[in-house]
């Protein structure tokens, strides 16, 4: 079967345990489907508690084993490299099956495979720079840290960005010594999947590496729930992160979240209105809106607000929407509970007094009638309590809030259970900073949004966004536990 992978337009059938390609104990499976067209793509696992347990036990054994115990960090590091260079060579089939699979367009798709070489290659520059300290304690006495992998590390993976946010969790994970059992979202399993291929092809031995696909109520369920799982990365909403929480308490396990956002962008009457406008669009169309850092709120100074929205409406109309693999502006939403949950959040916005000043509505698509698209929509007319200013809605709608002074401005930008990212538009850099102080969220933009992807930037939020922080070097304390070692060398 790992042969085969490396076709273009081959797609894994199989789940990988223990470096096997291998079907459910159950038999069963159920079927991935491109979004656009709703063809389906693969026929995969149906993974449940029993196949969860042999990929926790395959973890911990290779977790627990000489080989990989006494593994030096630089090899490690050497084989973490090599992974990022096969993505590379294997671009263009992950960026189609990432395209195909999410629905995205198929130039996002590949900026995300790009970054998750990134990954790769950043934490495999830090795999031998884990450091501890020396504490002074007294003459007699050398006191000192060590930090150690925490074991078997688990990652529920969201369905918008699979491959990057697998990639961004398990590098880290493993550029520390732990190994890892990914779950993806029973809608996005296949460039999990693909990359096991490539981390086999990397050297890595038996059991570092597993995937187990199947529903989240199922398969993700179980491993949430697992007793000999030791730690817990989880990206996607706030509710199931909730159940997530809750499962690790029972075991004691520690837990990294990261949830929703509702992030604004804060534009002055001074900034750069075409950059600015670049960005705003940018952040709230890509991958379809289905983005937990989407720029979903704009909040404008009174003096730039009617031409501004203008420019906005005028930009969102004239964006194209199709296959994300012809590569439109924007991609289908993933499925049809995800698109009804954003009809539903437009019509209440509606009946609480929203003007849509463009899109709000479904919209047919001739080369791929099945699937659901939903047009680039700007709402205005809200107060700050409404659905659609506090709702992660998950798609492609943006409202719009008119400011009139620095502190009407941060109240608005803190002023929903979120705290994730937002954006700051000005020329006068202590008007920015006082802001980015004020404002509760971890991840402050002045003048700019998402700067890259920034694989180096700690990445996480306040509030209900979550806690702990993926991305940079902040992601390694995740997966490490600190251990204290005071000796007696003297009276």
């Amino acid at each position: 079967m790992a042969q085969s992978l490396i076709d273009i337009g081959t797609i894994p059938s199989l789940m990988y345990i223990n470096g096997q390609w291998t079907e459910s104990v159950s038999q069963k499976t159920f079927a991935t489907v491109e979004p656009a067209t709703r063809e389906m793509l693969a026929s995969v696992p149906r993974g449940g508690q029993e196949d969860v347990d042999r990929a926790v036990q395959a973890a911990r054994e290779t977790f627990e084993s000489a080989q990989w115990q006494e593994m030096r960090a630089d090899e490690r590091a050497r084989k973490l490299w090599q992974v990022a260079q096969l993505i590379r060579k294997e671009k263009a089939t992950l960026a189609k099956l990432e395209s195909l699979d999410t629905g995205k367009p198929l130039s996002q798709a590949q900026a995300d495979v790009e970054a998750a070489a990134r990954y790769f290659e950043y934490y495999a520059g830090m795999a031998d720079k884990i450091f501890g300290e020396t504490i002074p304690v007294s003459p007699g006495i050398l006191d000192y840290t060590v930090r150690e992998p925490i074991g078997v590390s688990a990652h529920i993976v969201p369905w918008n960005y699979p491959l990057q946010i697998t990639g961004r969790g398990v590098a880290a994970a493993i550029a520390t010594g732990n190994t890892v059992v990914i779950k993806p979202a029973e809608d996005t399993p296949l460039t999990a999947l693909y990359l096991a291929y490539l981390v086999e092809q990397a050297g890595f031995p038996p059991g570092v590496y597993n995937v187990v696909t199947g529903y989240g109520h199922e398969a993700g369920d179980a491993l949430a729930n697992h007793p000999d799982v030791d730690h817990i990365t989880f990206t996607g909403s706030v509710q199931t992160g909730s159940k997530v929480m809750a499962a690790a308490s029972r075991n004691i396990k520690p837990v990294t979240m990261e949830l929703g956002g509702k992030s604004p962008n804060i534009l002055f009457d001074d900034c750069d209105q075409e950059e600015a406008l670049n960005w705003v669009v940018r952040s709230i169309v890509q991958n379809a809106g289905q983005t937990c850092s989407a720029g979903s709120r704009l909040i404008l100074h009174r003096n730039i607000y009617d031409q501004f929205v203008e420019q906005v409406v005028r930009r969102m109309a004239t964006l194209t929407l199709g296959i994300g693999i012809n590569n439109p502006d924007l991609g289908p939403i993933i499925n049809d509970k995800q698109g009804s949950r954003i009809e539903q959040l437009v019509e209440q916005g509606k009946q609480e007094g929203a003007r849509i000043l463009t899109g709000g509505e479904r919209v047919l698509v001739e080369e791929a009638p099945h699937g659901f698209f939903f047009k680039p929509t700007v709402v205005e007319g809200l107060g700050p309590d409404s659905c659609l200013a506090q709702e992660e809605i998950f798609g492609p709608v943006l409202t719009v809030f008119l400011f009139e002074d620095e502190e009407e401005a941060v109240q608005l930008a803190n002023g929903t259970p979120y705290g994730l990212v937002t954006g700051i538009w000005t020329k006068q850099i202590a008007r920015a900073h006082r802001m980015a102080k004020k404002i509760r969220a971890g991840q402050i933009f002045i003048n700019n949004y998402g700067a890259g992807g920034g694989v180096e930037m700690p990445f996480g939020g306040y509030k209900k966004s979550g806690f702990g922080r993926e991305k940079g070097l902040e992601a390694l304390r995740n997966y490490t536990q600190l251990k204290n070692v005071a000796v007696k060398i003297g009276d």
